[in-house]
């Protein structure tokens, strides 16, 4: 697809209006005077996707590679500058050579007045980048900056360098695909939120998430009734978890069961599977979705799942989006790998998100909550608003295997029959410590509910945290533990 034909499928039929359209570069050098395009290397303007405001920018490959200009990039500065004035979301759709060598320091120049509009309307619209095509260099800092980054597979790509220069820097071999590709982007890096199989479907996927959002942070997320009945009981839910503590399930099933019409659209669904993040509706009204997800890893914490859900939890706050949190987490990964690559640091980063959230905040605890991990998933001790559990919940420093192996090394060391002595102390841990009543008691856990009553009580949660004002002590900003 070309640049208009892009932005004809993004909008609503009839509805864009472009802007700048006859715009042309003002270069001379290197033959430049003999190739002017009305529009240069861009499309921009504004349109409507589902009745509401959008402003966009495509880049026109068919025009010098798409390479951007020093005009190119005050056409998309002037696009981005009405949507944080007139509060609507940007979607921006990538198809570059990257800096048009020809303008020198000027096209480096455009590149950095629109990364710095980026982080300006970053928290104040949502910003929506498309790579439908190669983006390179610096080009790729604009989409990395924005909220959401869909890339069609085996269309889109972005790295820093080409295969050639990796080559000839490092030895490496590498295709252009392998090296950022879409599937690796998606999967590996994530750098990409979403994979689309092809363009038609990427539109359509950009516009489902577009309705879960709200125009910009002023606004609530639009609405969107039901006929799901949102005090609706699922019997289904009470044999979800398995008996045995150490089998896995799919949190998916919990997720499609309480919210409206078992929809919900994952975000980074291939990146970091161990935790669940996406968007859905309980009572018509959108929340996020933060869940562990046992069928991967056991569900654990690891560098990349606190990465994803800080980021997620971050950009729900930021656009008034309330936060279901579903927890049954077994503790954070460890090895070497882990420490090394600095989970401490990136585990961080979910404490950090969930304690700066001042969106409502609900939180089910299905299974396992073990540790650090279990203040870290929206516990009330990070500003949880309401905090539910399951009967099936373990709430404890540790598993009992692990607590009873530390507690009573020395009673099972002298024991004579040291296996029987340890199971037999693993089952009194359990039926002492292993259970959501102790936190109840405490006050860190609000209720224990029938499972098959999850939705009822959520949704009664997020009603009564409609008003919810909360706040943060003034600041600049926070320093949050990059």
């Amino acid at each position: 697809m070309v640049a208009r034909e892009r932005l004809d499928a993004l909008f609503d039929a009839g509805s864009f209006t472009e802007i700048d359209s006859f715009v042309t570069h003002r270069s001379s050098d290197f033959g430049l005077d003999q190739q002017r395009f009305e529009g240069d290397s861009v499309v921009t303007g504004h349109g409507t996707v589902d009745g509401r405001r959008v402003f966009a920018y495509a880049q026109d490959f068919t025009v010098l590679g798409g390479s951007l200009s020093e005009a190119a990039s005050l056409k998309i500065c002037k696009i981005m500058d009405h949507a944080v004035k007139t509060g609507a979301p940007i979607v921006g759709i990538n198809d570059s050579g990257g800096a048009r060598i020809q303008e020198g320091v000027l096209s480096l120049a455009g590149y950095g007045e629109i990364f710095k509009r980026n982080v300006l309307a970053s928290g104040v619209v949502p910003q929506i980048t498309i790579v439908a095509g190669p983006a390179a260099g610096g080009a790729v800092y604009s989409p990395a900056i924005t909220d959401f980054i869909f890339m069609v597979d085996k269309v889109g790509q972005m790295y820093i360098t080409g295969p050639d220069v990796v080559k000839a820097v490092t030895g490496e071999q590498v295709s252009l695909e392998e090296l950022g590709g879409a599937g690796m982007h998606a999967a590996r890096s994530g750098v990409a939120h979403f994979l689309s199989p092809d363009e038609k479907s990427c539109y359509e996927h950009v516009r489902a998430l577009l309705s879960y959002l709200p125009s910009n942070n002023t606004e609530s997320p639009p609405v969107a009734p039901s006929d799901d009945d949102p005090e609706r009981r699922d019997e289904a839910l009470t044999s979800v978890v398995p008996d045995d503590p150490s089998r896995a399930y799919d949190m998916y099933d919990v997720i499609r069961l309480i919210v409206d019409d078992g929809s919900v659209l994952p975000v980074h669904e291939r990146f970091a599977p161990n935790i669940i993040c996406g968007f859905a509706r309980m009572d018509g009204k959108t929340v996020g979705i933060v869940g562990q997800q046992p069928a991967h890893l056991a569900g654990v914490l690891d560098i990349d799942a606190s990465d994803k859900a800080a980021r997620f939890v971050r950009f729900c706050d930021a656009f008034n989006v309330p936060i279901v949190t579903l927890v049954d987490v077994p503790g954070f990964m460890p090895g070497t790998a882990q420490e090394f690559g600095g989970i401490i640091r990136h585990g961080a980063k979910l404490i950090y998100a969930y304690a700066e959230a001042t969106v409502p905040k609900v939180t089910v605890i299905t299974r396992k909550a073990y540790g650090g991990a279990y203040i870290v998933m929206g516990s009330k001790h990070l500003r949880g608003d309401v905090n539910l559990a399951w009967p099936s919940a373990e709430i404890a420093v540790m598993g009992p295997d692990g607590a009873v192996n530390i507690i009573h090394r020395t009673e099972i060391s002298e024991a004579a029959d040291q296996a029987g002595r340890r199971i037999e102390l693993i089952g009194e841990y359990r039926e002492k410590f292993a259970n959501p009543y102790i936190a109840a008691q405490r006050g860190f856990i609000d209720d224990v509910i029938d499972p098959a009553e999850t939705r009822l009580h959520v949704v009664r949660a997020l009603r009564m945290l409609e008003s919810k004002v909360d706040s943060v002590p003034p600041k600049k900003h926070g320093n949050i533990p990059l």
